[in-house]
């Protein structure tokens, strides 16, 4: 019978960065529970953090973007998905200014990743519409 793994992780629901075990039974994650040797949480996680991992295995989750199309959402590949949105945002410019696109950028993002969303916010877009989730 084999054992189950305990694999050391770092949440990913906010900015927190909270420590997190993982046991992991057959490639599933089966129980969450806080790092006690974490400096963040000491072991202490919240509900997300906790309960909030079943997502990973559902069988109702995307493994393939999806567009609308004549109402109803069909599968696609990525370069037609890119193509769409590069066309969408184009429209939206033009129609209504750059200001009525915003961009969500996220804690969990390393530095370089954020600064490439305002840069392309500020530049491409020509917007200083960028929040994010820094203030947890």
């Amino acid at each position: 019978m084999e054992e189950t793994a305990k694999i050391k992780t770092v949440c990913g629901y906010c900015g927190t960065g909270c420590g997190l075990i993982l046991d992991v039974d057959q490639n599933k994650i089966v129980k969450i529970r806080g790092d006690k040797d974490a400096p963040v949480n000491k072991g202490q996680t919240c509900v997300k953090g906790s309960f909030a991992y079943e997502y990973v295995h559902a069988n109702s989750r995307l493994t393939s973007p999806l567009i609308r199309k004549a109402g109803k959402l069909v599968e696609t590949t990525w370069d037609e998905a890119y193509q769409f949105i590069v066309e969408k945002l184009k429209e939206i410019k033009t129609q209504f200014g750059p200001d009525a696109i915003t961009m969500f950028a996220t804690a969990r993002s390393t530095n370089e990743v954020n600064y490439v969303t305002q840069k392309f916010m500020r530049t491409i877009i020509g917007s200083n519409n960028i929040d994010g989730c820094n203030r947890t």
